[in-house]
């Protein structure tokens, strides 16, 4: 397991440092956004391995702000993964349009997101 930077997006300080602090025990840097405006803005600076963001947010969602940053040149490449209590297929599917990688859940399952995280180096 390589270690990465990963970008974790959240308006909920609880479930930002939940997530933040599963993937630090794993060896991973971890830099963090309050919302997808935001998310967008450290995606062009800090150019992440990887981005794991909530969708329910403020500014942008998070179908949102994966739009703008897999249709933008300089951040098209990085995978992101989206989180979100929304479990409808339509959700998935919708998703995935934006330019998700992948689409998880909550409650989160720490083993499927370290997994997920692992096969995306």
């Amino acid at each position: 397991m390589a270690s990465q930077k990963i970008l974790v997006v959240d308006d909920s300080l609880v479930q930002r440092l939940i997530v933040s602090e599963l993937l630090t025990l794993h060896g991973h840097r971890v830099i963090l956004a309050t919302d997808g405006r935001e998310a967008v803005a450290m995606a062009r600076s800090e150019l992440p391995d990887l981005i794991v963001m909530d969708v329910v947010m403020p500014n942008l969602n998070g179908f949102q702000a994966t739009r703008a940053i897999t249709s933008d040149e300089a951040t098209w490449h990085i995978p992101v993964i989206l989180l979100t209590s929304k479990d409808m297929e339509s959700d998935r599917v919708w998703a995935l349009r934006q330019g998700a990688t992948a689409f998880l859940n909550k409650p989160l399952d720490h083993a499927a997101l370290l997994e997920l995280v692992d096969r995306l180096e």
